[in-house]
C-alpha cells in the first residue's frame, strides 16, 4: 500500500492499547508519537500535513531537537489522529463519544517478555508525568492482555508474576492519583498473585508497597507489620540488596513515626548495609531502590527522630542524586528539603528550594505531589509576615491555580470519585 494512502487515524485506533503510544502521550512526547506512526507506515509528509506543520519542524520533533509545547498544537494533534483528549491531558474532544465506555477488544495476549516491556514503558512515563494519566492504561493492559492468560494452562507461573507486578504498579498509580482505597485493593490482589507465581522477592516487594501505603495512612503499626512480612519473604529467596534495603527502610520509618529512636536507627543502619551488599541476582519485575531513594527516606526518618542536621544532609543528598528525568521523585525530595529548612527556621533556604519547586512540570499528574505542596504551603503560612515568604506564597498560589486547571481531569477532592 502507498504510504501516502495510509490513514493515521486508523493506525492510532489500532494502537490505543500500545504501551509505547500510551507512554508517549502521557509524557507529551510527540516526537516519539510521530516516530511510532512513521514506523507503522504513515509518511512524514502525511504526518506533517495532518497537523499543519512543515516537514522540517516534524523532523525536529522526531529527532528530539525540539518538543511540542503549545496547547493549540497538542489539540491539533489529538484531533488530527483521533487521540482521546485525556491521554494528552486535554479536555474531551468534540468528536469523542459522550460516554465513559471504552472500546473493548479481545486480543491474543503477548508473551511475558512483552509484559515486561510494557511495564518498563509505563514505569518510565510514570516517573516523569506521575500516575494520574497512566492508571487507566495499565488497568486496560491488565484486562486485555494479562487476565485472559491467567486461566490458560499453557501460560505457566510467569504469567502470575506479570499479573502481580502490573497489578502492584496499578496500585501505585492509584495512590499517586489520591485513590488510596483503590491502591490498597490492588496491593491486596497483587500479593496472592506473586505467591502463586512462586516469586518470593516479588511478594516481598508488594509487601513493601503495602507498608508505604500504611505509612501514608498514618498506621505505623500496620506499616511495621508489612515491612517485617516482606523481610521474612525476602529472606527465603535470592539476595537482592535493593529489596532488603527498601524493606528495612520502611521498617525504620514505621519505628520513627512512633518515636522508637534506637530501633529505628538500627533499622536504618540495616538498610544502609543491605544496599551496599553484593547481589545474588537481578530481578526484572522490581522497581529500583537506589542511593537517592535511600537518602530521601533517610531524611524523613531522621526528621521524625528530631535529628534535623542529619535529616538536612540526607535531604540535600537526595536532591543532588536524583536525576531530572525523575520529575516526581525530584519534586518530593525538594518538598522534604524545603520542609526541613522551615523547621530549622532557615526561611531563605526554604524559599530557594521552593522556587525550584515552582518550575516542576505543571502537567505532572501526581495528586501526591500536589497535596505535599499544599502541606508545604501550610507550614510556610505562619511566616508570611516575612516579606520573601509572603511574596513566595503569592507566586505559589498563582502557580497552583494554573496547575489545578491543567490537572482538573485527574484531581478530585479527598473522598471524591475520579473523573
Amino acid at each position: 500500500m502507498d504510504r501516502q494512502s495510509i490513514n493515521p487515524r486508523e493506525i492510532v485506533a489500532g494502537m490505543l492499547d500500545n504501551p509505547r503510544l500510551l507512554a508517549a502521550c502521557a509524557e507529551r512526547d510527540m516526537g516519539t508519537l510521530f516516530r511510532l506512526l512513521n514506523h507503522r507506515g504513515v509518511s512524514t509528509r502525511r504526518l506533517a500535513a495532518a497537523v499543519d506543520i512543515t516537514q522540517g519542524r516534524l523532523y525536529d520533533y522526531m529527532n528530539g531537537k525540539s518538543r511540542v509545547e503549545k496547547l493549540a498544537l497538542f489539540e491539533q494533534i489529538a484531533d488530527a489522529f483521533h487521540i482521546p483528549g485525556h491521554l494528552l491531558g486535554l479536555a474531551r474532544r468534540a468528536w469523542e463519544p459522550q460516554t465513559n465506555e471504552g472500546v473493548h477488544r479481545r486480543v491474543q495476549g503477548p508473551p511475558e517478555g512483552d509484559d515486561l516491556d510494557a511495564m518498563n514503558a509505563f514505569r518510565t512515563a510514570d516517573r516523569q508525568t506521575g500516575g494520574g494519566r497512566l492508571y487507566q492504561a495499565v488497568v486496560q493492559h491488565l484486562g486485555a492482555h494479562v487476565a485472559p492468560r491467567l486461566v490458560d494452562t499453557d501460560s505457566g507461573p510467569q504469567i502470575f508474576a506479570a499479573a502481580a507486578a502490573l497489578t502492584e504498579m496499578a496500585g501505585w498509580m492509584a495512590h499517586d492519583s489520591g485513590q488510596d482505597d483503590l491502591a490498597e485493593r490492588h496491593f491486596a490482589r497483587a500479593l496472592p498473585l506473586a505467591r502463586t507465581s512462586g516469586d518470593l522477592p516479588l511478594a516481598a516487594h508488594v509487601a513493601a508497597s503495602s507498608s508505604h501505603l500504611a505509612l501514608q495512612a498514618g498506621d505505623a503499626a500496620q506499616a511495621a507489620h508489612w515491612a517485617l512480612t516482606g523481610l521474612g519473604l525476602a529472606a527465603k529467596g535470592p539476595r537482592i540488596p535493593a529489596l532488603a534495603a527498601r524493606l528495612h527502610t520502611m521498617h525504620a520509618r514505621a519505628l520513627a513515626e512512633t518515636s522508637q529512636h534506637a530501633p529505628a536507627s538500627r533499622a536504618l543502619d540495616l538498610a544502609n548495609g543491605a544496599l551496599a551488599a553484593p547481589a545474588d541476582d537481578e530481578h526484572p519485575w522490581l522497581s529500583p531502590f537506589d542511593d537517592a531513594a535511600l537518602a530521601s527516606e533517610s531524611a524523613l526518618i531522621l526528621r521524625d527522630l528530631g535529628q534535623d542536621e542529619q535529616a538536612l544532609a540526607h535531604a540535600e543528598s537526595a536532591v543532588r542524586l536524583r536525576e531530572t528525568g525523575r520529575a516526581r521523585s525530584l519534586a518530593l525530595s525538594r518538598i522534604t528539603l524545603a520542609g526541613i529548612h522551615v523547621h530549622r527556621r532557615d526561611l531563605d533556604a526554604a524559599i530557594n528550594v521552593g522556587n525550584d519547586l515552582l518550575s516542576t512540570s505543571p502537567t505532572l499528574g501526581s495528586v501526591r505531589v500536589v497535596r505535599q505542596l499544599d502541606e508545604l504551603r501550610r507550614v510556610l503560612e505562619p511566616h508570611k509576615a516575612y516579606k520573601p515568604v509572603g511574596e513566595y506564597l503569592a507566586r505559589f498560589d498563582d502557580a497552583r491555580r494554573a496547575r489545578m486547571l491543567l490537572l482538573a481531569d485527574i484531581i478530585t477532592p479527598r473522598g471524591g470519585t475520579p473523573t
